[in-house]
């Protein structure tokens, strides 16, 4: 694993710091278990929270969940004594499993969210255009205008055609699909999809949702003309197709650029979307509104 960087400004749930940390290389944000265990089982004390995770651990590898385990990684963090100590982190989709153990009233909202997700994929894989509905919903929560969601949604539309357009013709999901974005994106505005972003100061969020109306636009426009092109000349190997997505891009970024001579302003800025809401936050909000939880949880001291 490449290093992660350990963030100063930590985040908080419950008015108690959740340790961070960011890898740059993997896009990914880390975060200290045994902060995540002290918060949701009310451990007062740093040494009470790491027995409770060592428990933890060792259950878990009782039924099952050893690869889990070791796919969890250790980063040096400062501890509360101001040192440096290996600490043990995990993902988000590794924490969450984690807290899925977690025998606490306060891991109930995470666990219901949860299941309400699951639920929504497989209503989504049965009917596809629910998750335009929930799509929709989501951007209107967060605040967006009705007609930037509409926006956003068409260029969901044209970024599919283009990737089933790539498909046609054999370019690989992942990294050849990042590699012609990149070639796409350097093309119309001078910079890659990283370079991007780090101008707007994003990390894990979506570049798409934090550009302006323009920025989007445009976007629209060099994928919907690398489309229209690839169409027209067919490429028959990768390289062709890094050619077509230059090409693609080079449209709009003449548009850009005759823009920005008649207005005389940059068209990319570092505008960002307004600072979201932390995960927890919106995943005990969302749980909130499930139906209340039935049973008689008390709290715990250790995991059973």
């Amino acid at each position: 694993m490449s290093e992660a960087n350990e963030k100063k400004d930590i985040q908080l749930f419950e008015d108690s710091p959740i340790r961070t940390a960011w890898d740059e290389e993997k896009e990914e944000w880390y975060f200290s278990i045994v902060d995540v265990v002290a918060v949701l089982t009310d451990q007062k004390t740093p040494r009470s929270a790491s027995t409770y995770w060592a428990v933890l651990k060792k259950r878990l590898r009782e039924e099952g969940a050893s690869q889990l385990l070791t796919n969890c990684k250790q980063l040096k963090m400062t501890a509360a004594d101001g040192k440096k100590r290996a600490t043990d982190v995990a993902n988000t989709e590794q924490l969450l499993r984690i807290i899925q153990s977690i025998p606490s009233p306060k891991a109930e909202p995470f666990k219901a969210w949860l299941a309400m997700v699951g639920r929504e994929r497989i209503e989504e894989t049965i009917d596809p255009e629910q998750a335009i509905d929930r799509a929709l919903d989501t951007y209107l929560k967060k605040g967006y205008s009705e007609e930037w969601v509409h926006q956003r949604l068409l260029a969901i539309r044209i970024r599919n055609e283009l990737t089933d357009e790539w498909k046609k013709h054999g370019v690989k999901k992942g990294q050849e699909y990042a590699i012609l974005t990149d070639e796409i994106s350097r093309a119309w505005s001078g910079m890659t999809t990283r370079q991007y972003k780090r101008l707007k100061g994003l990390k894990k969020e979506n570049l798409r949702d934090n550009m302006t109306d323009l920025e989007l636009v445009l976007t629209m426009l060099a994928e919907a003309s690398t489309t229209d092109i690839s169409k027209t000349v067919q490429p028959k190997d990768f390289s062709e197709n890094q050619q077509v997505a230059q090409q693609g891009g080079e449209v709009a970024g003449i548009a850009r650029k005759a823009l920005e001579e008649r207005t005389g302003r940059p068209v990319i800025t570092s505008e960002n979307a307004a600072s979201l809401r932390q995960l927890v936050t919106d995943i005990v909000e969302d749980a909130a509104e499930l139906p209340e939880i039935n049973g008689n949880e008390t709290k715990d001291s250790g995991p059973k």
